[in-house]
């Protein structure tokens, strides 16, 4: 009986185990695409603001024309 149950712990022991494994590389994984959504969300805002800085020359460029009309 004792080898049952030392077969039977020994069992759950590497069952727990691997769902750490497998817990500790799901949560590294996770930290890793949101590093990487996090640094496609800057160039994104990086883009709109460069964006926003032509369109807002642009505006001042056509002001300027239409005030010259």
């Amino acid at each position: 009986m004792d080898k049952n149950i030392g077969e039977q712990l020994n069992k759950a022991y590497e069952a727990y185990r691997q769902a750490c494994m497998d817990r500790d590389h799901a949560v590294k994984e996770l930290q890793q695409k949101t590093e990487n959504y996090m640094q496609q969300i800057r160039e994104q805002q990086e883009k709109l603001e460069l964006q926003n800085s032509v369109i807002a020359k642009l505006k001042s460029q056509l002001a300027a024309l239409n005030a010259n009309r």
